[in-house]
């Protein structure tokens, strides 16, 4: 009886699909560090929009970190919604938040592929 480890090709396949998930949260966390100069330079006062990318970037930090905690996917869920409810403060952190929220939704479809059992 093969299992799916063997089906998918990978050793660990849960723990690949946590590591996804930790890249594309350190990715976005970057991005919203990069975001931080443009949004200074075209808003006349972007002391709240720097908190918000701050804070929304240390949730990304810390939730890569915690990677292997199940609670993770569904907050990560909750950071991409945030991101894109930024919409109010400039459109491109509301694009961006659409952007990684779709990548999220490939993460966790990644899991939850890699978690099914292998179809006869």
């Amino acid at each position: 009886m093969a299992d799916r480890a063997s089906d998918s090709g990978l050793r660990d396949p849960q723990k690949a699909a946590r590591g996804l998930a930790a890249i594309a949260l350190g990715f976005e966390a970057l991005a919203l560090l990069l975001a931080i100069v443009p949004m200074r330079i075209l808003l006349d006062d972007a002391t709240v929009a720097v908190t918000v990318v701050l804070v929304l970037a240390a949730a990304c930090v810390v939730l890569a970190g915690m990677a292997k905690r199940p609670w993770v996917w569904p907050a990560g869920a909750v950071v991409q919604a945030a991101l894109v409810s930024c919409w109010f403060i400039h459109w491109a952190l509301g694009a961006a938040g659409v952007v990684f929220a779709l990548v999220w939704i490939y993460c966790w479809h990644v899991k939850t592929q890699l978690s099914r059992p292998p179809r006869r």
